[in-house]
């Protein structure tokens, strides 16, 4: 390796290292309970080496959340569309890898699902995401019970959505209990839903196997 690649793999690896102690942080004292200064220390660097990674305690912390934004939806959308097997199953492996990543990340999650900045741009962050996260809901709706009235996809997409964060704060105070019952709770719960939608053009449950 010569000098250059040393340096980039240096920088890099303090990168790395400054993003993993500051939502260990965020997470533990929230935005404003940390200083610049304690996450360097942490971190094993000075000030002025953390300032020349970010600009800002804010612009770091959009880094974290941009960071981590879209890995906690990709491992469950790839298992629910392209999975096999039937609805139940589906939906298992889809809550199952949202929940493992949940618990990988305890740190980056509570950061992610909790906004303790007080900050608009964060504020507007965490709007988008909810957002994102919602109209991923709608589209599996729309996929697997298209008897679902358009007027009531959003109100339900939040439903699904506003469930699961909630059931993951629950989860992160209570870091003993198994992710299983959690998993099989938001099945039963998506299931619930579905079985109350008659088919486009009858009375009962749309019990198609994607």
């Amino acid at each position: 390796m010569n000098e250059i690649d040393r340096s980039r793999a240096a920088r890099a690896a303090a990168r790395t290292r400054i993003e993993d102690t500051a939502a260990r942080l965020f997470a533990e004292r929230g935005f404003a309970g940390t200083t610049i200064g304690e996450i360097a220390a942490e971190a094993g660097l000075s000030k002025p080496m953390l300032y020349r990674h970010f600009d800002s305690k804010q612009e770091l912390h959009l880094a974290l959340l941009e960071r981590h934004r879209d890995e906690l939806a990709a491992a469950p959308i790839g298992e629910l569309l392209h999975g096999e097997g039937d609805l139940d199953g589906r939906l298992t492996a889809m809550y199952d890898a949202w929940f493992a990543h949940v618990q990988s990340h305890p740190y980056t999650w509570r950061m992610m699902f909790r906004d303790t900045t007080g900050d608009a741009e964060v504020q507007a962050f965490h709007q988008e995401l909810q957002r994102r996260q919602r109209e991923t809901d709608i589209a599996l709706l729309r996929e697997f019970v298209p008897g679902i009235p358009e007027a009531e996809l959003e109100p339900l997409g939040e439903a699904i959505r506003s469930s699961l964060h909630g059931l993951a704060l629950w989860w992160l105070e209570r870091p003993d209990r198994p992710r299983e019952p959690l998993v099989a709770a938001m099945v039963r719960l998506t299931r619930g839903l579905i079985a109350t939608v008659g088919h486009p053009g009858g009375t009962g449950p749309d019990d198609r196997t994607p």
